[in-house]
């Protein structure tokens, strides 16, 4: 085995997976933005889940917005869904692991809140579910996924953004989801700020 193709392979194909995503994602990103500026300066917050490696980026996330970016601010309003082990020992020994996102959103989402959900297959079944309860809700949904959306794709409706990433490697999906909420928070810091210098 050439190791050192296959890893000049892994940094070629991620490039591709972001040419591709900027070409295919860039119109409904700018929308997922406003959307998220919208939300945080009207006394709204944003709530985020995901499992394994996309419930690391919901936290990243939201630590962004909590905290800083890269330029100071005051902080935002956000939640990551899948941090707090009390409620998410308690809710998936009662209600089951698929209701541990949607039974938060449901106590915690009001009109006007915005959820970011992170699945790289669009199949995560606990996502879903906070999908549906964010909408009971009367919630915008920001859907990130790969692999052409899943069911979480057919789940949106008008006025939600689908940033899927068009390819079938988790590993990609999540390069690109990370560099996604990049751009998000860099968007928003952007219309608060002004532009860096």
């Amino acid at each position: 085995m050439d190791l050192a193709a296959k890893l000049t392979a892994h940094f070629e194909d991620n490039i591709a997976a972001t040419q591709r995503s900027m070409q295919t994602l860039s119109e409904p990103l700018l929308r997922a933005i406003y959307l998220c500026f919208g939300c945080v300066t009207n006394n709204a917050k944003m709530l985020a889940c995901g499992n394994g490696g996309s419930a690391a980026d919901a936290q990243h996330f939201i630590a962004e917005l909590v905290g800083r970016f890269e330029r100071d601010r005051l902080p935002l309003a956000g939640v990551a869904l899948n941090t707090d082990t009390s409620i998410l020992t308690a809710v998936g020994n009662d209600y089951g692991f698929e209701q541990i996102f949607a039974r938060q959103v449901m106590a915690l989402g009001q009109p006007g809140d915005v959820l970011v959900a992170i699945s790289t297959s669009g199949h995560s079944a606990n996502v879903r579910l906070a999908i549906e309860a964010a909408h009971a809700r009367e919630m915008k949904v920001i859907a990130l996924t790969g692999k052409g959306g899943g069911p979480i794709g057919n789940l949106l409706h008008a006025g939600d953004i689908h940033l899927c990433v068009p390819h079938e490697r988790t590993m990609r999906i999540q390069e690109v989801h990370i560099l996604l909420l990049h751009l998000l928070c860099d968007g928003i810091d952007t219309l608060l700020l002004g532009d860096s210098a």
